[in-house]
């Protein structure tokens, strides 16, 4: 196998010749008019030459389009950050185990999609029994107790039911993302946490979503990320990794 290069560039057509196709709206009706701009758009963005190979109408006032072309820019594989799961992967029966061993009580975990986030398939994928991906989600788990508050929780109705749960874990779920409204919306919930509980007493805080970008964990003050494709599996290995780390507490919670 050969050794990986620590330069590449984009492959189309033939190796090395940085082909690449993107797609965006344009604020503008579809006419020869919007095809130039698109394709002025694709010029500074680093793609030369570039083609337009799909302009489509989005009502009166909007047009999508496809570009292809191949790009100017190299990537350096020496500064791509790459953070690595720092926990083992637990099967069903082992993350039993050990909350039994840890808390000698059920793991209680509350979830939720928070603001006008309507869309409960990240957050049901883990929770459910059904689960995702040929996994049972956290329901099936003998030592974890569930709690699915469902879509467009406000955040303090997220924190009340949180308290009354007596909640080690919090998971949040957002999809909806305009305007960075997945960051917004975590931001406020891990203050309102924060300044509901005493120091130390503050339950796990976990996001997930398709936007979020790794490593941004503490800046939104939350304890973990996770992106598109997560696993039940994955978030209950975490938590029970979590939960040693932190030193739960055998006794009940109190808020």
């Amino acid at each position: 196998m050969s050794k990986t290069p620590d330069i590449i560039r984009p492959y189309g057509d033939t190796t090395g010749d940085g082909m690449v196709q993107v797609s965006f709206t344009l604020p503008i009706p579809h006419d020869k008019l919007a095809e130039g701009a698109a394709l002025q758009l694709a010029a500074k963005m680093g793609l030369a030459p570039a083609m337009l190979v799909h302009a489509k109408a989005m009502g009166p006032d909007f047009t999508f389009f496809v570009v292809y072309g191949s790009a100017t820019h190299l990537v350096d594989l020496r500064d791509v950050v790459v953070i690595e799961r720092e926990f083992p992967m637990l099967s069903a029966k082992d993350v039993n185990v050990t909350i039994k061993k840890l808390l000698r009580r059920k793991l209680v975990v509350v979830g939720a999609c928070i603001g006008t986030d309507a869309h409960t398939v990240g957050i049901d994928a883990i929770l459910n029994i059904k689960g995702f991906a040929g996994e049972k989600g956290l329901e099936y788990y003998s030592e974890i107790t569930v709690v699915n508050c469902g879509a467009q929780v406000l955040v303090p109705e997220l924190v009340a039911r949180a308290r009354a749960e007596k909640a080690d874990a919090v998971l949040v779920s957002q999809v909806v993302t305009q305007k960075d409204a997945h960051i917004h919306n975590t931001m406020t919930m891990s203050a309102a946490f924060r300044e509901a509980y005493p120091a130390g007493k503050v339950p796990l805080l976990v996001v997930g979503g398709p936007r979020f970008e790794q490593g941004l964990a503490g800046r939104l003050g939350v304890n973990r990320i996770f992106g598109k494709g997560t696993t039940p599996g994955e978030v209950a290995s975490y938590l029970v990794h979590a939960m040693a780390q932190t030193g739960a507490t055998t006794k009940e919670q109190t808020a």
